[in-house]
């Protein structure tokens, strides 16, 4: 058995439809096989590029947020030496 989804690719301007494809193995609960499904169509970004749509944001926005992200994981997860 397989569950089949279509989805829109994510950042291509083509009209073509990717599909998601998970094999449900024999004597595998439905639950395990959703959770598979739902963890390949969060990779695929569907989501966050739909939420990310539904309000304009200036490009000097998101510079200025991408830099904030990018210091506070350089704060977080950069040098631990510095003692």
């Amino acid at each position: 058995m397989q569950i089949y989804y279509l989805c829109r690719p994510v950042l291509a301007k083509t009209e073509y439809y990717n599909m998601l494809i998970v094999n449900v193995k024999d004597n595998e609960s439905i639950d395990k096989a959703l959770k598979r499904f739902k963890k390949k169509f969060e990779k695929t970004g569907v989501l966050r590029q739909l939420r990310s749509r539904t309000a304009f944001q200036k490009p000097s926005v998101k510079r200025r947020t991408e830099i904030i992200k990018a210091t506070y994981k350089e704060r977080m997860y950069g040098n631990h030496n510095e003692q």
